[in-house]
């Protein structure tokens, strides 16, 4: 693979032999069209695979954001790029639609093809007696309650800057892609994709004056669960999937991973096009 431009959009030449073509669980349009797929791709000696490995040339993902979300921590560590085909309606990262699948793949055979790199965030969990392993996320990493519990205490420093202790059903920590997801849901900012930053969202916080805030991407987050009753428990889900349960005197860890994922883009829509087709901007209402 070859590129040119800057560190956030490239223009990059690929070379296609190996593809995974990854779909929605238990979608059966999505199976067919995948096979269909996989067939015309062989006539182009291009292999394709279901699973993922360092050896591929690319990824295409058939299906929605949740089924990109859920093989974006591999796309990134392995540096493959990848292609969301959305097979319903128009997504934020699976930007093209079924009947551009073929277009977009000959596309990439026989000239350039935009890819954005997309910040992804790395987190852990830090208990009394051990550091959990190192997960990734394309959207967010975000601290809740469990649904009848009291509010959480989460007192949270920007690298060694206390910022405050927040008393919230939960916080975001979401990336630029993220913005648009939970965080934008709890009244959070739009970001665009191209920044690097960490956006900290408290979810209906006790104080009004709780506000989201943006922070640069170098610094290193970390928060810490305060709660007077030992037997309280908060849940950490990194992007929609449960990943460990926190504990009064835990403290999770929030940074930017090494290494970005690499979205291929189409070249007929933009960030604010979409912004505008899944938001509704600028289309009056009926009175």
């Amino acid at each position: 693979m070859s590129s040119t431009s800057s560190s956030f959009r490239s223009e990059v030449t690929l070379s296609l032999r190996n593809i995974s073509i990854v779909t929605k669980k238990d979608d059966i349009k999505a199976k067919d069209y995948a096979t269909s797929l996989a067939s015309w791709l062989a006539k182009k000696d291009i292999t394709t695979k279901e699973e993922i490995s360092p050896q591929l040339d690319m990824i295409i993902v058939l299906g929605g954001d949740g089924t990109l979300l859920h093989i974006a921590e591999q796309a990134a560590q392995h540096a493959i790029p990848v292609l969301g085909i959305n097979l319903g309606n128009l997504g934020f990262l699976t930007e093209f639609r079924e009947d551009e699948t073929f277009s977009a793949i000959e596309k990439i055979l026989f000239h350039t093809v935009t890819i954005e790199n997309r910040l992804m965030l790395k987190t852990r969990l830090i208990t009394p007696l051990k550091k959990s392993e190192f997960r990734y996320a394309l959207n967010d990493v975000v601290i809740s309650k469990n649904v009848c519990d009291r509010l959480l205490h989460l007192s949270t420093r920007a690298g060694k800057e206390y910022i405050t202790t927040y008393r919230a059903d939960g916080l975001i920590f979401s990336s630029p892609t993220g913005s648009t997801a939970y965080n934008l849901s709890a009244g959070g900012p739009l970001v665009y994709p191209g920044l690097e930053t960490i956006t900290v969202t408290p979810i209906c916080p006790f104080m009004l004056s709780s506000r989201p805030i943006i922070l640069p991407a170098h610094k290193q987050l970390v928060t810490t669960y305060e709660a007077e009753d030992k037997s309280d428990r908060a849940q950490i889900i990194i992007d929609g999937q449960p990943f460990k349960e926190m504990q009064p005197g835990d403290t999770l860890e929030i940074s930017t991973a090494k290494h970005p994922l690499q979205l291929v883009v189409s070249e007929n829509r933009d960030y604010f096009s979409i912004l505008r087709n899944k938001l509704n901007w600028g289309i009056s209402g009926s009175r």
